[in-house]
């Protein structure tokens, strides 16, 4: 993970930052909360989209970047923890997902399935989706796009990288083991804490 961090996510970042400033909002776009606004904005790849700049390499080098780094690649460096540290999901958390799935038994696998079977590319999120009255999902993205530029509403929660650079150095082209591996490491306060964000933002 060190080489993911510190490589990948380093390189979008400086990608990002000066997407931003060659489009003139690097000083508009100083917060995480705006970011998301307008990476919900700039469009996706067959998704909703609809912005203000008129550079098209300048929209998918922001959509690109801005995927990879703030929403996407952040939210998966903060859905873990170290192994073996993080209690079980509390009450609240586990009411959630049996609302969701029927049981975390099921949520885990729906996510499981979801994740081995992604072609290509992309990423796995358990979301609250706050346009469905605050229902958890499971939902996919493909490349650096982020859930919320596809469907108005879906808020993420915990997130999972299934391109190759994050497990192929360990895991080759084992990604169901590198899957299973991973649910040891989630941290559930944090997912719980961002459940708990989203449907007070949308209360």
């Amino acid at each position: 993970m060190k080489l993911h961090h510190d490589k990948h996510f380093a390189a979008y970042t400086k990608k990002l930052n000066a997407a931003l400033a060659a489009a003139g909002l690097a000083d508009v776009v100083t917060t995480e909360g705006a970011l998301r606004k307008l990476l919900a904005n700039v469009g996706s790849a067959g998704g909703r989209g609809g912005s203000a700049i008129a550079d098209p390499a300048l929209r998918a080098a922001i959509r690109n970047n801005g995927g990879g780094v703030h929403v996407n690649h952040q939210l998966f460096f903060r859905s873990m923890t170290a192994p073996g540290t993080s209690p079980a999901p509390s009450v609240v958390l586990s009411e959630a997902i049996d609302g969701g799935f029927g049981s975390f038994d099921k949520m885990r696998s729906a996510f499981s399935a979801a994740a081995t079977g992604l072609f290509g590319s992309g990423w796995v999120w358990l979301a609250v989706d706050t346009a469905g009255g605050n229902r958890m999902v499971v939902t996919t993205t493909a490349n650096q796009d982020v859930p919320y530029a596809a469907k108005a509403g879906v808020v993420p929660i915990l997130g999972l990288d299934v391109w190759e650079h994050a497990y192929y150095v360990q895991y080759q082209n084992r990604r169901p083991e590198y899957v299973e591996a991973w649910w040891s490491v989630v941290d559930w306060p944090g997912v719980e804490k961002r459940y708990t964000e989203a449907v007070e933002e949308n209360a």
